[in-house]
């Protein structure tokens, strides 16, 4: 048995794979974005389609999800916060970050997609993608001019930076 590609550590077939072959609804938001991430993962593109809300369907280029279903390697996906998209909600939240490599080159994908919930079953409606927050050093930075922070009076590369 493999274990889904949506990180729940439960065996494909008892997880995400009723889902992605249309045998079972997905009861949350949360569980379609589960499915969907595993249908790029396994290739299946009509389930891709067919979750997205149907007045969205016709922005979907078909041709682009294939594509980039086959030729990304998937790493994993980390769902960061869900906001309603329960069984008694008619509309849902989920933020998430997709890690996947195109041509060799490791990439991260973080959006927040919402869902609706059309005759008792949900839909992938619409995303916006989070940019990624610039890294803001909190340590000091020491150049290898500067003086030691050892108090030596020396250089830091010719002191504890010495071999660095």
């Amino acid at each position: 048995m493999q274990t889904c590609p949506c990180g729940s550590q439960l065996p494909y077939e008892k997880c995400c794979e009723p889902i992605v072959t249309f045998r079972e609804d997905a009861l949350t938001a949360e569980k379609l974005m589960r499915a969907r991430y595993s249908a790029y993962v396994v290739g299946a593109v009509d389930f891709i389609l067919n979750s997205t809300i149907e007045g969205k369907r016709k922005e979907c280029d078909e041709k682009a999800i294939r594509k980039w279903s086959q030729e990304s390697v998937w790493h994993k996906l980390e769902i960061i916060e869900t906001s309603n998209g329960g069984p008694e909600h008619t509309e849902g939240m989920v933020d998430f970050i997709a890690e996947f490599s195109e041509s060799g080159i490791r990439k991260n994908l973080h959006e927040k997609a919402t869902f609706k919930k059309v005759d008792g079953k949900w839909y992938f409606d619409d995303s916006e993608i989070q940019k990624q927050k610039p890294f803001i050093r909190t340590d000091l930075k020491i150049s290898r001019n500067d003086p030691c922070t050892c108090g030596s009076g020396k250089k830091y590369k010719k002191c504890c930076g010495a071999g660095v």
